[in-house]
């Protein structure tokens, strides 16, 4: 009798499972699986199972005809003063931020994995509720019979309009934008998808990766990003660097090339191409390749 085969998705294959339809994908579930190129015994059953549970016992405690004000209040105290989550103001920078197992278990994060669990609390207890990918602080915002309120998923505290605009200023100069006119806050309070969410958390491991020349880590996660962005050609260019760093020579030539290809006027293009030059022999473009192909 032929012996039954399985196959085993890799972390990897199951990730691009999770998120191939926007309007279907888990965002929670997909934000654990973060984890499994790091922490490969990760249960990602057990880390849902254990937000389910707090998801429970909140609705326990609410009436069936609880007001949405009601609902709100209840899971800012659950969630902040009986659960104990906040901020990891002592090692912000920590990869352990990102990864949602840790954060269940140490009841510490950073603002987007922090609203990961608080949005899937909200949504257990019927609450409309968005994450926000307000430049340089993830938000949460809530919509009330009486209007929308923007939350810090850090502390539970909500902004107004004045604070907000006052909390754009320094992302502004930073980015070189005049003073708008007019406010635009609405173009900052759009809802975040989960697809957004996901690719800015990995965005965040991506950076402290690469600030410590983790080019392993930073590799697989250059490959998530790609399954979320197939078309974000900087990605290409991006996940090129890790592999030249890896000494992954014609990897990062195939990356490099591809992002020239797609992108003919990249404002870097010139920076590309000495890149692919100083490949080593045999792997970059070579003494046969024109020495000024810009067009």
């Amino acid at each position: 009798m032929a012996s039954l085969q399985y196959h085993l998705p890799s972390p990897l294959e199951y990730f691009a499972s999770l998120v191939l339809e926007d309007d279907a994908i888990p965002l929670t579930e997909a934000a654990i699986s973060l984890a499994q190129d790091v922490y490969e015994d990760v249960d990602i059953q057990a880390v849902q199972y254990q937000i389910d549970r707090w998801a429970d016992t909140i609705k326990r405690r609410l009436p069936a005809d609880a007001p949405v004000l009601h609902r709100l209040r209840m899971l800012n105290q659950f969630f902040f003063q009986e659960l104990g989550m906040s901020g990891n103001a002592n090692n912000y920078y920590d990869p352990d931020n990102s990864f949602l197992h840790r954060v269940v278990e140490t009841r510490r994060g950073i603002p987007i994995s922090l609203a990961v669990i608080w949005l899937d609390l909200a949504r257990a207890i019927k609450l409309d509720a968005q994450g926000v990918s307000f430049p340089g602080h993830f938000m949460v915002t809530v919509y009330l019979p009486v209007g929308q309120v923007v939350m810090d998923p850090l502390s539970g505290n909500s902004f107004n309009a004045e604070e907000l605009n006052e909390m754009l200023e320094p992302w502004r100069k930073r980015m070189g934008l005049p003073e708008p006119e007019e406010p635009s806050l609405g173009l900052h309070l759009r809802p975040a998808t989960a697809r957004d969410m996901l690719v800015r958390m990995l965005r965040n491991l991506k950076e402290i990766y690469r600030s410590n020349n983790s080019w392993g880590k930073a590799l697989a996660v250059q490959q998530r990003l790609l399954i979320l962005q197939p078309q974000a050609w900087e990605e290409y260019r991006d996940r090129a660097e890790v592999y030249a760093a890896l000494g992954q020579s014609p990897q990062a030539k195939a990356d490099w090339e591809r992002y020239l290809h797609e992108m003919p006027d990249a404002p870097d293009r010139v920076l590309v191409l000495a890149h692919l030059m100083d490949l080593p022999d045999g792997d970059g473009m070579g003494d046969a390749a024109p020495r000024n192909p810009v067009a």
